[in-house]
């Protein structure tokens, strides 16, 4: 179990099941949501204190997003009608048992900054074909 908040408190979170994994997403619509890639964990098993405040934005036919009205804090990439989140790693309380295995959309990311390690990187191309949703 992980627990969770946004910048301000308005929300917190509990997670019953988050892997121990993390993905970057570079598309152009992480980069304008969360300002930045999204890094986030796959977590199911949510509740939420602060509902309230909780704003949801449905940014495609497939997914929706989680964030705070009051303050702004990006919280989640959600699927429509599943009970999996993709948390973003920022909004947990204590994230340091999560390791990054991988990045998609890899060839969108600005120049100015690179991920280190050793891990799956795969391009627009590469990442629609692994997950055809994103093209729908």
């Amino acid at each position: 179990m992980k627990s969770g908040r946004c910048l301000c408190g308005s929300i917190s979170f509990t997670a019953n099941e988050v892997e121990p994994e993390i993905g970057a997403c570079h598309c152009r619509m992480c980069q304008r949501w969360a300002g930045c890639m999204l890094i986030a964990a796959t977590a199911r098993g949510l509740k939420f204190d602060g509902e309230e405040a909780l704003g949801i934005y449905r940014s495609s036919d497939w997914a929706e997003r989680g964030f705070c009205k009051q303050c702004g804090s990006v919280l989640f990439y959600r699927y429509l009608d599943s009970d999996e989140y993709e948390l973003c790693v920022g909004s947990l309380d204590d994230p340091s048992d999560l390791n990054l295995t991988g990045e998609i959309f890899v060839d969108r990311k600005p120049d100015g900054y690179a991920l280190a390690g050793d891990h799956p990187r795969l391009s627009e191309a590469e990442t629609l074909e692994k997950y055809p949703i994103f093209g729908n």
